[in-house]
Parts: structure tokens; sequence; C-alpha cells
């Protein structure tokens, strides 16, 4: 049985924006459709009446979730952007606020309780003020930290660190110390080269280069390097005469070593042992008793 819901399965983003723009009125700074969503800019001080519009009277009920953004070289350099939900409408809607450090932004807890969770995320990570909001403490750092993380200007490594102290049986807050500072790695094909100087190539720039040589040194005639017709026909000759024939006169030569001493071949045995059975097996215990 197919289930039937007022919702359609796939929704269009044609005239949102000039209905949306019609119902905002002054309310909207500027409206674009962006990788496929619908984006709203909103003025700050109406973020909370342009919210309960769009939820009231344009089926937006969930706010599904908060963000910040941090743009430094800005005037205003935070955007706060409001991710809304239609269940009726299967749609989705991004709202931005343009926000400085000093410049509290209106709260939303008014309309979605969940905001209070939300605003306090983007308070931590980013330190923009939400006015109305009751509970806008940090959520996500640990108590007592300084700065917030997000922002592009916060260090990689933060301020503090801290640890459990065995001296003192608690967790301690000290400064950060690296014991190595932070590289930076390109991951150049080694076989293309580096733009830069690598580390220790700077000692082969610093050597002097050897001087030219007035008179570089040449082979212009065959014996110079020791080949030719000369060479080729030395080495035809022998270095030494060879050794003597051998003569046989049947006397010992002079200071010649002694012949080996003769000996008299072994005589043959008469028989060869054919049964050892006497040999191999135990001797009776009862006759050497006797």
């Amino acid at each position: 049985m197919p289930v039937l819901h007022s919702a359609p399965k796939f929704a269009s983003n044609e005239g949102v924006i000039d209905t949306l723009t019609g119902a905002l009125g002054s309310m909207l700074l500027s409206a674009r459709e962006e990788h496929g969503e619908i984006v709203l800019t909103v003025a700050r001080a109406q973020i909370e009446n342009a919210l309960r519009l769009l939820r009231d009277e344009h089926g937006y009920q969930q706010l599904m979730e908060m963000a910040g953004v941090d743009y430094p070289s800005r005037a205003e350099r935070f955007e706060v952007v409001y991710m809304l939900l239609s269940l009726t409408k299967n749609h989705r809607l991004l709202v931005k606020v343009n926000a400085a450090e000093n410049t509290p932004v209106p709260t939303a807890t008014r309309l979605w309780p969940n905001a209070g969770w939300l605003e306090r995320e983007v308070f931590d990570m980013y330190g923009v003020i939400f006015s109305g909001n009751a509970d806008l403490r940090r959520i996500l750092t640990d108590y007592g930290f300084e700065g917030h993380p997000f922002r592009k200007d916060f260090p990689l490594t933060g301020y503090q660190e801290l640890r459990y102290s065995e001296e003192d049986k608690r967790v301690v807050y000290e400064p950060v110390k690296l014991a190595q500072d932070f590289r930076t790695f390109d991951f150049m094909s080694p076989w293309e080269g580096a733009d830069y100087v690598l580390p220790g190539d700077e000692k082969a720039a610093e050597q002097a280069t050897p001087p030219p040589v007035e008179k570089p040194k040449v082979t212009e005639k065959k014996g110079d390097s020791g080949a030719g017709e000369p060479t080729n026909g030395k080495a035809s000759e022998k270095a030494s005469k060879g050794s003597p024939a051998h003569k046989t006169t049947g006397e010992s030569e002079k200071d010649a070593p002694k012949p080996t001493e003769s000996r008299p071949d072994k005589a043959p045995r008469q028989e060869s042992a054919q049964d050892t059975k006497g040999a191999t097996e135990p001797k009776d215990t009862k006759e050497d008793d006797k």
C-alpha cells in the first residue's frame, strides 16, 4: 500500500527567491541561489522577525543547525548561518547575518529552544555575542579557556595546555611549549625539484668554483697516451726466456732429496672370519660362574 505524504519527493527552487523577497521586504539584504540552495542575507537587527516570518507563514518549521564563518578582512568579520528545514515542502533554506566582535546578534531561543546550545557553540568557537540568550556559556572548550579556536587569527597550538600533575595530584594549566617547531610540507615530487634551497644545499652554493685551466691536457699523438704501432710491436716480444728442456741422466742431482723409503708388501690373510656370533652375542652367565 503506497504511503501518501503532502511533502514532494524532490523540492524545486523555482519561484522561492521571488516569493521570499516580497515577503521579507526591507529585512532582506540579498538573495541568491548557490550550490542548489537558496541563500538569504538578512539585516542583523531584524533576524528574529525574519526567522519568525519564515517559520509561521512559509512553513520552515525546524532550525536544523547554526554555524559561524570568519572573514578577518571584512569590517564585520563574522557570518552567522541559520539552516532551516520545511517538512511540508521538503525544502531547505540558508539565512545569513553579518556581525562583528562588538555587535550582538538577537537570539533565536524565543523561536526554537534548541537555538540555545547552537548559539553557545558559535559563541565558544568564534566569540559572537547573542543578546537575549540567558545561558551564553562556553560549551565545547574547557573551563578557563582563553580565546576562540575557530577564528582565523587563533594560533594552531593555542595558548595553554593542560596535564595531570603527579606532584599536585590535579590537572594544571601551563603555557604551550613546543619541543619542535612546525614544519612546512609541500609534498612536491622529488623528481621535479623544489623552488627553494633544501637544508644543506646552501653549503654547495658557498663553495668557490675551481679556477679555469689555462691549457687543457690533450693527446694529439698516439705516443702521448701509450698507444700506437711501437707499443703493439713490443707486445709480441717475450719478457723472459723459456725454461730449459728436461734431461734424464740417471745420476742424482746435487742437493736433491733422498728417495722415499720402500716398504715390503703385506702378506695376504689366510682365512676370513665368517661367523661373528661369539663376538656379537652376550656370554652365558652360568658358564662364567662355573
